[in-house]
């Protein structure tokens, strides 16, 4: 059964009748039918929104949010971000620059002094661009462990390893391992957990209250959506792992409405100032003029000709989406509870629906 959810009029959105009967017809038929894996009260499912200059053009929601308790996917669902998160940590590092409290050519080791020798050239900016060369902590977990890794056995387990995958600033190699530090960096040179931060500078400010860096047991996740995994023709729950602990790089849970928030505060300096976030999106040129395509907590490429902002997040039950056109003024924010599909794959379907169809 599809949940055929009406648009939305947020208060950040002028009314979507404006843009004319197509949106809520052909559009609303053409997103759904590539959500029809998605529907039914048998499958983990997923929540999507269109913003086109301003307004929420597409709300919709799919399947089932908790198979155990037959609760339904709905715009409100909170799902986990997984790398999506990076964006959110990234901003809150670039919100400690423009306080003057970091630089991102300063050493990571300045506030991570555990972090072996050979970190010592690593920066703030290394860690954002994934051009550090510490190794991946995923790499480095025993097999024999059970016990889900917070991100102090993430530093630990990078103190005991020496030597780095190549010098600093040398290669790109994506780092999930960089962005557990920026967290731990936040923290302590803010002074607050990074949960207590993000809410505080990002959060809070932009009204988005449905979102929070989740700690089991120290928090609520509004509406929770619980991740899912394909298994014998069926699906069971594949929630947690043993890396799903860990903050910085993938714990944030959310919904497609605080997701809209977030987009629209981007084109404004609510947050940081044109400049910074040009530096955000700018990825670096490596030593030998290699093109890289990663900034601050975004992928920044070309589609269709047009410059894009995108990342996907996958962990544990959970893959997740969001394409940004900005010349455009055009996003998609896929978020499901399932690790099978590819929502990035269907993003660029609905991009394609309102970049060239005429009149959509």
């Amino acid at each position: 059964m599809v949940r055929r959810c009406q648009v939305l009029t947020l208060a950040l959105c002028a009314a979507c009748a404006t843009t004319g009967t197509r949106v809520a017809t052909d559009d609303f038929r053409f997103v759904d039918s590539l959500f029809a894996a998605y529907s039914g009260e048998g499958v983990p499912g997923a929540s999507v929104v269109v913003v086109r200059d301003g307004k929420v053009v597409v709300r919709r929601a799919y399947g089932m949010a908790d198979l155990e308790r037959h609760v339904s996917a709905a715009p409100e669902t909170g799902y986990r971000l997984a790398s999506v998160s990076k964006q959110f940590t990234a901003m809150a590092v670039m919100l400690l620059a423009k306080d003057g409290k970091l630089r991102y050519d300063q050493p990571v080791r300045d506030f991570l002094p555990e972090l072996p020798a050979a970190a010592r050239a690593v920066t703030v900016r290394h860690l954002l661009n994934h051009t550090s060369g510490l190794w991946d902590y995923e790499d480095l977990v025993p097999e024999s462990r059970t016990t889900q890794l917070d991100d102090r056995d993430v530093l630990t387990l990078l103190e005991s390893k020496d030597s780095l995958y190549f010098p600093a600033g040398s290669e790109y190699r994506y780092s999930n391992s960089g962005y557990v530090l920026l967290g731990m960096i936040v923290a302590r040179v803010s002074g607050m957990s990074l949960p207590a931060f993000l809410h505080a500078r990002i959060f809070e400010p932009l009204g988005m209250q449905a979102s929070v860096a989740h700690v089991e047991r120290s928090d609520t996740v509004p509406r929770r959506a619980y991740g899912y995994s394909p298994s014998g023709g069926t699906f069971v729950q594949t929630d947690q792992s043993v890396t799903s602990a860990t903050l910085g790089d993938g714990g944030i849970y959310t919904n497609i409405d605080d997701m809209v928030r977030w987009d629209q505060a981007l084109y404004t300096t609510q947050l940081v100032d044109a400049a910074t976030l040009q530096l955000a999106t700018t990825p670096p040129t490596l030593p030998g003029g290699a093109a890289t395509q990663y900034g601050f907590g975004w992928f920044v490429d070309q589609y269709r000709g047009l410059k894009r902002w995108r990342h996907t997040g996958e962990t544990s039950g959970f893959r997740n989406a969001i394409l940004r056109f900005p010349d455009r003024r055009l996003t998609i924010v896929i978020l499901t509870n399932r690790s099978s599909g590819e929502p990035q794959a269907i993003a660029e379907r609905i991009a394609d629906r309102f970049l060239l169809t005429p009149g959509s």
